[in-house]
């Protein structure tokens, strides 16, 4: 049996007018995260950790930001479509480990919330989703609430062996 572990990070602004999603949850905020799909850092994040766990690129080579095919784009679709490439690879996920570094809002209730939403696209069990969230206490972009920032590692197994 082979095991593969990868490693995703993404940041996003965050700005007037734009709904804030975070793992594939719509969350009440002022803010909202900038970028071309619906800028969900987390799902993000997981997409680049599976991809570079498989070592299939990232998820802009997959998703390109310059495509009018993924502007505005739910990233559930994107963590699907990322989960099907994963397959395809031959692996399967076993687990994820993720943290997201956001000021306000505070994400503990969603987080729930968000393991239900990501285990079900990745048929996985609630248990194998780890979200756990933190500050920037006050510093830098995070901690000014200009950007967030989520961070998360995955380890996938070999189907092939």
């Amino acid at each position: 049996m082979s095991f593969r572990i990868g490693f995703g990070i993404d940041f996003h602004q965050l700005v007037a007018g734009r709904d804030l999603w975070i793992g594939g949850v719509k969350l009440p905020h002022v803010k909202g995260a900038l970028g071309h799909s619906d800028a969900d850092v987390l799902l993000h994040a997981i997409c680049d950790a599976l991809l570079g766990a498989a070592c299939l690129g990232d998820i802009g080579v997959h998703f390109p930001d310059t495509s009018a095919d993924f502007k505005d784009i739910d990233s559930k679709i994107l963590l699907q479509k990322t989960y099907r490439l994963i397959a395809e690879a031959g692996y399967k996920i076993e687990n994820i480990d993720s943290t997201v570094c956001l000021e306000q809002p505070k994400i503990k209730q969603y987080i729930p919330e968000m393991q239900k939403v990501i285990s079900t696209i990745l048929s996985l069990n609630e248990n194998a989703v780890s979200i756990k969230a933190t500050t920037s206490e006050k510093m830098g972009f995070v901690g000014r609430e200009e950007g967030v920032a989520a961070y998360a590692t995955t380890l996938l197994i070999s189907i092939n062996n």
